[in-house]
């Protein structure tokens, strides 16, 4: 008969104290929940991205000038003589990188899927992807490396090139789709 009081008030605890509560952090600390990083968008980005949601055109180029900031920021960092820590610095900052361009991509998917216009900031997108590909090359071929710093961000450089390849002509391609659509609509 304890048993079941137990079990009945042990549920009912679990009912009542949300799961985001202190008491139960020890037991959500999984591998994933250990290894989220922090938004690496700021709150003016986020509320500049919430004031243009309905806005493609708007919102897809925030999206390429915070990665573009991003690179920015990478380029200073790695070219100040007092900066330490740099390979773990680099990783973290391509990360944030990632993390935006992914967004983009995902914007662009949803804008898709919402069959809005969005040839001309996509126009925007490919060329920003051009210049992204260049400045990760750049960095990949970085004379100023030690070996013990770059496997730092090896893998993570080597993602981000890959994604921003492969994006590249995935924008590309879809550029000539919504042109084909917007046609077809037109046409209606």
């Amino acid at each position: 008969m304890k048993t079941h009081w137990r079990i009945a008030f042990g549920l009912a605890l679990l009912l009542a104290i949300p799961l985001g509560s202190s008491l139960f952090a020890p037991l959500s600390l999984s591998p994933l929940s250990a290894q989220r990083r922090r938004d690496p968008l700021n709150p003016l980005e986020i509320d500049q991205l919430r004031d243009a949601m309905l806005e493609p055109d708007q919102r897809l180029k925030l999206y390429v000038k915070f990665s573009r900031d991003r690179m920015t920021k990478l380029e200073q960092m790695r070219s100040d003589p007092k900066t330490t820590d740099r390979g773990r610095q680099t990783h973290d900052m391509l990360e944030d990188f990632l993390a935006v361009y992914d967004e983009l991509n995902d914007n662009i998917e949803m804008y898709i899927g919402r069959k809005d216009d969005i040839r001309k900031p996509l126009k925007v997108v490919i060329d920003a992807d051009t210049e992204f590909q260049s400045r990760l090359r750049a960095l990949k071929n970085s004379a100023n490396t030690n070996a013990a710093e770059a496997n730092q961000y090896e893998f993570l450089l080597t993602d981000a090139l890959d994604t921003v390849d492969s994006s590249a002509d995935d924008h590309r391609k879809t550029v000539a789709e919504v042109e084909e659509y917007m046609k077809r609509k037109k046409k209606k």
